[in-house]
């Protein structure tokens, strides 16, 4: 069966006698992802409820979630560390940030260290 659009997926719904009146429906939207060489991403340490645990944070990616996962896999696997991407950030487990530039700038990002 193929997807067909139901009273469901409508939002904002007025009934009306307009006869060119078209309903809303929602629909998910995932943000297309720039290439490398447009996206600025923030490199910093964190520590905040960590348990005084340091990670190193990227943050700034504009894009699809399975790119911004591809992009964490690739750091964390260089890094050999562990780690995770969520809500637009990707946290590396310690104190990596002159590598994950460096790793960044040859895969044509452009970051800059944030904070301390």
């Amino acid at each position: 069966m193929g997807k067909r659009s139901g009273k469901k997926d409508r939002v904002n719904v007025v009934y009306s006698t307009d006869p060119d009146f078209n309903y809303e429906s929602e629909e998910s939207f995932e943000e297309e992802t720039l290439p490398p060489s447009e996206q600025l991403l923030y490199v910093s340490l964190d520590r905040k409820q960590r348990k005084g645990k340091t990670v190193t944070l990227i943050e700034g990616f504009i894009g699809a979630s399975d790119d911004l996962s591809d992009l964490g896999k690739t750091l964390k696997g260089k890094c050999g560390v562990g780690g995770n991407t969520k809500d637009g950030e990707i946290l590396l487990q310690g104190d990596h940030r002159d590598k994950v530039m460096n790793l960044l700038n040859e895969m044509g990002y452009k970051s800059k260290r944030k904070g301390g």
